[in-house]
């Protein structure tokens, strides 16, 4: 089957996408070759070691590639690993540019109109990384305050949206991935980081001094994680579910998720050291993909 995209341009100032009409599978199997997306600094899901992605998503991704050998018959099929960003991963799914994204991304009703997911692999909420000397505590801290979150991320909307209802008085700036929000605060340019707590856990265990940061605030939302796939390709959603569902109820997930939570991972050999939520734990028995809002 040819791979054949339907080019629709996008409002809102972002670049035109295009919509995938074909069967992923098909597609991987005429050009020999698979495309994987990973993130750059979203610790411990899916960063860079060495220049070399490395993380537990990318163990995840590892596994639905070697399910796709089998089940295109292809061997020796060639493994492509692409950046993204928040930005730009959905519009890059859309257009084929590439197969799949398993990182950081939210599960939620809005994106889902555009692409699909698979089993939820983790639950997480907005929370705020700070310097201990900032004295902030929660969002009523800070009025006035220049506030960091990842542009393209649902903690984006989920900030806004409260700042305004709350009148925390806010000031929100918008740099590209994670690491740069880190280094806003690092640098003193924003007093707060506003991202899912586990990323934020997993900036502060990798930090230059890991001392010096703390998270802190409630929760504003639970979100669930999920591997992003194209629109309407029932056959590669099938494979992608039988590959993470396979491996939670044989216990290789947990395992997985042991390596990368709870022991010291590269670069800096920190541990996490955080156990698996009640949220996952469900899921792991109800292999569920349901959305968040």
């Amino acid at each position: 089957m040819k791979f054949r995209t339907t080019l629709l341009c996008a409002s809102m100032g972002l670049a035109c996408l295009a919509t995938a009409h074909a069967d992923t599978l098909a597609k991987i199997s005429e050009r020999g070759q698979i495309t994987v997306a990973y993130r750059e600094s979203s610790i411990p899901f899916s960063y860079l070691d060495g220049g070399k992605p490395v993380g537990i998503t990318v163990d995840i991704s590892n596994a639905i590639v070697e399910a796709v050998k089998q089940a295109t018959g292809k061997k020796d099929l060639k493994v492509n690993w692409q950046a993204v960003t928040s930005q730009n991963r959905i519009p890059l799914l859309v257009n084929g540019t590439i197969d799949m994204e398993c990182g950081s991304t939210t599960n939620n009703t809005t994106r889902a109109k555009d692409v699909d997911f698979a089993i939820n692999h983790f639950y997480t909420g907005t929370r705020l990384l700070v310097k201990k000397t900032s004295g902030i505590k929660n969002y009523s801290d800070l009025n006035g305050k220049t506030v960091a979150v990842t542009s393209g991320t649902t903690n984006l909307q989920v900030l806004r949206k409260a700042n305004a209802e709350n009148k925390w008085g806010m000031e929100v700036v918008m740099p590209k991935d994670h690491a740069d929000a880190f280094l806003l605060v690092e640098n003193d340019r924003a007093v707060a980081f506003g991202m899912d707590d586990i990323l934020l856990f997993g900036l502060i265990a990798n930090a230059k001094n890991p001392a010096a940061y703390e998270v802190v605030a409630d929760a504003l939302q639970v979100e669930p994680y999920a591997c992003m796939l194209r629109k309407d390709d029932p056959k590669f959603k099938t494979l992608v579910d039988g590959v993470i569902g396979d491996m939670m109820k044989s216990g290789k997930f947990t395992a997985m998720y042991d390596k990368w939570f709870m022991k010291p991972i590269p670069p800096t050999n920190s541990a996490l050291g955080l156990p698996m939520s009640d949220a996952l734990k469900k899921n792991l028995v109800e292999l569920s993909d349901k959305a968040a809002f």
